[in-house]
C-alpha cells in the first residue's frame, strides 16, 4: 500500500477528538480500504485505535501530549509511526509492513488514495488473538511454558545483540533513574484518593530512594558493566504472539520515549516477569528467568530485579489510571482499568516490601542436571546475586587445560572471593558450581561461618536420557556460556565424592520434571534455615 495522497504543508495542528472519532468511524466501514475488509473490529488504548480490517491491523496513534509522549502533532505522528515500524521489525520481522496515510477528500475517509493526509496509521498483518500469549494464559493452554521458553532465549540473544555505549549508560544510572520513578509516581497523584492511598504513593517514593542511595555502586556497575541497552521497554504477554511455526513475535517496542526503551536489561526482562505474576503465574516467571539467565548468564540481575519490578508495576497502575479516567472509553472498560490500577499498585507494594536474607547457597551437581537453570529460579526469587563457575572460568582458567585440577581450583578461589564481596554487603550469594570435591563444598561452607551467613547446599541430579537432550539444546540454541559435553559429564561422574552422611546441609533435588517440585523444595530448604550464632 503506497501513500499517494497528498500531505499538506500546514499539517501541524492538533485535531479535535470528534475529528479523530469521524475518522475512526469512518474506519468501520470495508469502504474506506483498498483490500477486502470483513470482520472490522476497532480496539482502544489509552494512546491508540487499533482498528482490525480483514488481514490488517491499523494503528492509529491518538493526539494526545503526555510529558513522556507527544504524539501533539500529525507531524510527530508520521514520524513516531515510522520508529514503530522500524523498532518492532528487530523482534518481530514480517509483521509491521509500514506506515499508511489516511486520506481526507471531501466528507470521504479512506487508507490512502487521492485526497488530503489528515492521520497516520502503522499497517501490520493482522494477527490471530488465540494465539497471543496472554490469551493462552487466560485459556490454560499446555505449551505456555515452551512458549516463555523461547521468549527467555529470544530476549537473551536480542540483548546481547542490542546497542551501547557511553551515552547509553547513562540511562541506568541514578539520575536518570531517579527521574523515572519520580515522574511515574508523581503522576499518578491526580489519582489519590480514588485509586490509591496517599501512603501508598509515599511508600513507593521511600523505596525508591531508599534502594538508590543504597544500592548506587551496585546500579553503577551495572552501567559500566554494559548492561544498559536499546531495549524493548514494554514487554509483556499481550506483546508476544506465537507463529505457526512456533518461533515467538514479539510486539509493541516503545518507540515514543528513549528514555523509556533504553535501559537496564534486568528491567525490560524483568517487565514480563513482573506481568507474568500480576497475571498469577508465578510458575512462568520463575521459567522465563531461569531461561534467560541460563542463555545471558548476569551475577547482579536478581540483585536489582525487585526495584525494576516494582517500577513497573508502577509504570501499569498508571496507565490503568490514565485509561479509567479517560471519558471516551467505554464504562465496563473504565471499571476494569480501576481494578487492573489497584491490583498493579498491590503488587508495587508487596515488591517494595520484600528483603533478601543474607545467605549462601552452594549448587552440586553435574552438568547438564539443570543446577544453573535452577539456581537462576532461586536467584530472582530470593534477590541473590549468582557467581557462575562457567562465566568465572571464561575469565580466570586458561587454555586447553581450562578443566585441570589446578585451574578448577583457581575459578573455585576465585568464585569464592567475588562470593565474600557480596556476602560482605549483606547480600544473599549463589555459588554455581559442581562442587564435585567435598574439600570444595567444605571451602564454601567455611565462607558463610566467617561471614556468619546459613548455609546450604543443593544436590541436583536428573536422569541420563534428561541430561542428554539438555546437551544437545544447548547445542542447537548456541547461547550458553558452559562448553560442558557428555564426556565433560562422564569424568564428573567419575571424579565426584558422594555426599557424605555428616553433610546435612545439603538438599537433594530433582530436576527431571525441572522447576515445578524443584524450586519451592529449595525455597522451603532456605526458610528454614537458623540464623548462625556468634
Amino acid at each position: 500500500m503506497e501513500p499517494t495522497a497528498r500531505e499538506p504543508d500546514h499539517a501541524a495542528g492538533r485535531p479535535s477528538s470528534r475529528a479523530l472519532e469521524a475518522i475512526i468511524d469512518a474506519l468501520r466501514s470495508p469502504a474506506a480500504y483498498d483490500h477486502p475488509a470483513a470482520d472490522i473490529e476497532v480496539i482502544q488504548t489509552h494512546i491508540s485505535y487499533v482498528v482490525l480490517a480483514g488481514a490488517f491491523a491499523y494503528k492509529i496513534k491518538k493526539p494526545l501530549s503526555l510529558g513522556f509522549l507527544d504524539y501533539s502533532t500529525l507531524a510527530l505522528r508520521k514520524r513516531m509511526c515510522q520508529e514503530e515500524v522500524r523498532l518492532n521489525r528487530r523482534l518481530c520481522d514480517g509483521v509491521y509492513l509500514g506506515v499508511a496515510p489516511i486520506t481526507r477528500d471531501g466528507a470521504r475517509y479512506r487508507v490512502g488514495g487521492a485526497g488530503e493526509v489528515v492521520e497516520y496509521a502503522v499497517l501490520m498483518r493482522r494477527l490471530e488473538h488465540s494465539r497471543m500469549l496472554d490469551e493462552m494464559i487466560r485459556q490454560g493452554a499446555r505449551e505456555t511454558a515452551s512458549v516463555v521458553h523461547r521468549v527467555g532465549e529470544t530476549m537473551a540473544r536480542f540483548h546481547r545483540e542490542a546497542p551501547t555505549n557511553a551515552e547509553l549508560s547513562q540511562y541506568g544510572r541514578l539520575p536518570a533513574l531517579e527521574a523515572n520513578w519520580v515522574e511515574n509516581v508523581r503522576q499518578l497523584e491526580p489519582y489519590a484518593g480514588a485509586l490509591f492511598a496517599r501512603s501508598e504513593l509515599e511508600a513507593l517514593d521511600a523505596y525508591g530512594a531508599r534502594r538508590r542511595r543504597d544500592d548506587e555502586g551496585l546500579f553503577t556497575e551495572r552501567a559500566d558493566g554494559g548492561r544498559i541497552r536499546d531495549c524493548h521497554g514494554d514487554l509483556r504477554a499481550d506483546s508476544v504472539y506465537v507463529r505457526p511455526d512456533g518461533g515467538v513475535c514479539i510486539l509493541d517496542t516503545i518507540e515514543f520515549n528513549d528514555r523509556i526503551r533504553f535501559g537496564d536489561v534486568a528491567g525490560d526482562i524483568g517487565f514480563l516477569a513482573m506481568d507474568l505474576e500480576f497475571r498469577g503465574r508465578n510458575d512462568l516467571a520463575d521459567e522465563l528467568m531461569a531461561t534467560y539467565l541460563s542463555a545471558a548468564p548476569d551475577e547482579t540481575l536478581p540483585l536489582v530485579l525487585d526495584y525494576y519490578k516494582t517500577y513497573r508495576a508502577i509504570v501499569r497502575a498508571k496507565v490503568e489510571a490514565m485509561r479509567w479516567s479517560e471519558e471516551e472509553v467505554p464504562m465496563p472498560a473504565r471499571a476494569d482499568a480501576s481494578i487492573a490500577a489497584r491490583r498493579y499498585m498491590t503488587l508495587a507494594l508487596a515488591y517494595a516490601s520484600r528483603v533478601a536474607r543474607p545467605v549462601l547457597l552452594f549448587m552440586i551437581g553435574l552438568s547438564g542436571t539443570g543446577k544453573s537453570f535452577l539456581a537462576g529460579a532461586i536467584a530472582c526469587r530470593s534477590g541473590a546475586a549468582i557467581v557462575s563457575s562457567d562465566v568465572m572460568r571464561k575469565s580466570v582458567a586458561a587454555g586447553a587445560d581450562m578443566y585441570s585440577e589446578r585451574e578448577r581450583a583457581r575459578v573455585y578461589e576465585a568464585m569464592r572471593q567475588r562470593a565474600a564481596g557480596h556476602l560482605s554487603q549483606g547480600r544473599a550469594v549463589i555459588l554455581d558450581a559442581t562442587h564435585g570435591r567435598r574439600a570444595q563444598r567444605d571451602a564454601a561452607r567455611e565462607l558463610a561461618r566467617r561471614h556468619r551467613v546459613p548455609v546450604v547446599g543443593v544436590e541436583v541430579h536428573a536422569g541420563e536420557d534428561v541430561i542428554r537432550e539438555r546437551f544437545a539444546a544447548r547445542a542447537r540454541m548456541g547461547l550458553s556460556p558452559s562448553d560442558a559435553s557428555w564426556d565433560v559429564y562422564v569424568q564428573q561422574r567419575r571424579d565426584f565424592d558422594e555426599i557424605g552422611e555428616d553433610e546435612r546441609d545439603v538438599v537433594h533435588i530433582s530436576m527431571d520434571s525441572g522447576l515445578d517440585g524443584a524450586l519451592p523444595a529449595v525455597l522451603a530448604a532456605v526458610e528454614d534455615l537458623p540464623t548462625p550464632q556468634d
